[in-house]
């Protein structure tokens, strides 16, 4: 565009402003029919013409040069991730039911309260077990009492074996009927199973209680949190109980490190995905069972790899991907090298690079859809 613009201005300048006498001549040359005349005037302006392709020449010295940006390749630690989703749950989390069914007479704990395991929630009424332990207890004490007399005469060889068989019978039995009246006793009991906080409470005081869908209360420990999801068989092997996955709750905006604690040993066969379990630190007790989790599973990792920008790969017509270099590097400018790459795995925008690319190599980041192999490069 500049050489046509200057062409035009010069041939204005010579042809037009000022020139009269040669547009004249021009014309009188061309009406008198003399080639001879015709022929030196165009080897003049034949002749200025070249001089003018030489100025433009001098003055355009950026027609294959390209303007671009560059970075330099380093060796990094390269993560690739498989991103699943996943739902929070916890294993102490339980509908607490009444193990004797009759009137509950109190009710110790409500909704919200942090309890400890074995600790009292209420009691339920006895129905008189509490007097049969008594009168038990009294027949194993008489049983007791008879058979270590028994058992001194029975030393003392006095008396027969039968009667000291007897007496031992009688007293394991009795001893059997207390134990078996008291575990029943204790049923009416109820207790905290775990540590945790009482999240509902579904009956009150005063109400005939008995094993129901519904339960007396719901109790939950939030600090054995951890999150199920599935993963495609093809996973199998390269995820271990161990490895790093970075959960991120987006109904709290939170991202939380965990890792693998439980890989499924069972292939599902209608959706080819075995299970999974993440433990998940709660330390804030914002977790809750039945969240929506995102998963960011690593799965490779490599510690000194060549990584570069995903979008600077190219495709040629052979199919071979390749990127822009810089060769003869001096301060701000070079010359294009194209170098076919073996890309490996991609994440986060960035592609591992298996061969073709080393450390410290200068790759062009912008403006390499308008860079061709042995251009000039400013950036």
């Amino acid at each position: 565009m500049k050489k046509i613009i200057l062409i035009t201005v010069l041939s204005i300048s010579l042809f037009s402003c000022g020139k009269k006498e040669d547009n004249t001549n021009i014309d009188t040359l061309i009406a008198s029919k003399n080639v001879t005349a015709l022929q030196a005037k165009k080897g003049l302006i034949q002749a200025d013409l070249a001089k003018i392709d030489e100025a433009l020449a001098k003055l355009d010295v950026k027609k294959d040069e390209a303007l671009v940006s560059v970075e330099t390749v380093k060796d990094t630690v390269f993560s690739h991730y498989l991103e699943v989703q996943g739902s929070v749950d916890t294993k102490e989390n339980i509908l607490v039911q009444p193990e004797y069914q009759g009137t509950l007479l109190s009710l110790n704990v409500k909704a919200g309260q942090r309890v400890s395991k074995g600790q009292i929630l209420g009691r339920i009424d006895d129905a008189g077990l509490s007097q049969q332990v008594a009168s038990l207890e009294n027949q194993y004490t008489l049983a007791k009492t008879t058979f270590e007399r028994q058992k001194n005469l029975w030393n003392q060889k006095i008396g027969s074996e039968i009667q000291y068989l007897q007496a031992q019978t009688q007293m394991i039995s009795a001893q059997r009927g207390v134990a078996q009246i008291k575990a029943q006793l204790s049923k009416t009991i109820i207790r905290a199973p775990f540590t945790g906080t009482i999240d509902e409470v579904f009956v009150e005081k005063g109400q005939v209680v008995a094993p129901s869908a519904q339960g007396l209360m719901r109790i939950v420990n939030l600090s054995n949190m951890y999150v199920s999801t599935s993963v495609p068989e093809t996973y199998i092997g390269k995820l271990k109980v161990g490895t790093g996955v970075d959960v991120l709750l987006t109904s709290l905006g939170k991202t939380y490190k965990g890792k693998v604690r439980q890989i499924g040993n069972f292939v599902n066969p209608s959706n080819r995905s075995f299970g999974i379990e993440v433990g998940v630190p709660n330390p804030e007790n914002l977790l809750r069972p039945n969240q929506v989790a995102s998963l960011k599973i690593t799965d490779y990792v490599s510690k000194n790899a060549v990584v570069i920008p995903t979008n600077v790969i190219q495709e040629d017509g052979e199919k071979n991907k390749y990127v822009y270099i810089v060769t003869n590097s001096n301060g701000k400018t070079g010359i294009a090298k194209k170098v076919i790459v073996k890309p490996g795995q991609s994440s986060d925008n960035v592609t591992e690079i298996l061969s073709g690319l080393s450390a410290e190599d200068i790759i062009v980041t912008e403006g390499a859809n308008a860079v061709s192999e042995g251009m000039k490069l400013n950036f």
